[in-house]
Formats: C-alpha cells, structure tokens, sequence
C-alpha cells in the first residue's frame, strides 16, 4: 500500500473497529453499555474524586449533552450520585456508589480475559508501539480540535 493508503485504511478501520468493539461490548455485560463502561472508568480515573459532567466528557471524548443522558440512567440504575457543586449549583459533579465499585470488583476477572482474548498473538513490542502509535494519533486529533474550534469562533 501507499501512504496515502495506509492512512485511509487506518482512518476507516478506527470507525469498524470501535462498531465491532462496541457491538462484542455490549454483548459482554447486559447491565452495561460499553459507552457506559467507559463513562464509569472515566470517573474512577479522573484525578478529581468528584469530577463534573464537563470534565468526563473530556475525559472519554464525549459531549456534555451525552455525558449527561448517560449519567442520568447510571443513576436511575444506582451506579452513580450526582451532587450539585457547592460554590455554583450549576455545576453537577459525579460519584460512584457502592453498588457500582463492588459491581466492577465483581466482573474485573471476566474484563482481564475479554483484554487477553482481544490481544491474543500480540507481541509485547507491538503493544508498545500500539500505545505510541494511538498516543501520537490522539495528539494530533487534540491539535486538530483545537485547529477547528479555534477556526468556528472566527
């Protein structure tokens, strides 16, 4: 293949890929989405123990608006708390409850097989470039959004 190619390949298969993961997902746990998931493990890694809708939404690479449907039937399901900000009531911050970190603790062995599984036959050395080679990507998508959104005020 050529460059210009390779890229294209790359760039469509990102989108396949992240169907066929999201489909595999959800089949993976009826309890969760896998958006849902992700918005989960967003908060749990969040530097801040109670992170604003806004903050996960750019933690996971979401809208605000999307965030916050998902937030409202995480806690309808009681995976989440939702608290207005002490200094601004406009602000909404998140918390896991108890019910959603025992539920994770419960089904972290079957999430280390479904990753086993999914990087089967990978050598150790093409993780690693994997890592830098989507860390490198998602820089560039970051400089790209900033580019565009500097471009939409003007």
């Amino acid at each position: 293949m050529n460059d210009i190619k390779d890229k294209g390949f790359i760039f469509g298969s990102i989108f396949t890929l992240s169907n066929k993961l999201q489909v595999l997902g959800d089949k993976f746990d009826r309890n969760l989405t896998v958006k849902q998931w992700l918005l989960l493990a967003g908060i749990y890694k969040s530097r801040n123990e109670m992170p604003t809708i806004s903050e996960v939404a750019g933690i996971i690479g979401n809208s605000r608006q999307n965030v916050k449907k998902m937030v409202l039937i995480l806690e309808k399901e009681g995976f989440v708390a939702i608290e207005n900000d002490s200094n601004d009531a406009r602000v909404q911050k998140i918390m896991l409850t108890k019910k959603c970190l025992d539920y994770m603790l419960q089904r972290e062995k079957k999430e280390l097989e479904f990753l086993e599984h999914l990087f089967e036959g990978f050598e150790p050395t093409e993780l690693q470039e994997m890592v830098r080679s989507i860390s490198k990507l998602e820089k560039n998508i970051i400089g790209m959004a900033r580019l565009y959104h500097h471009e939409e005020k003007e």
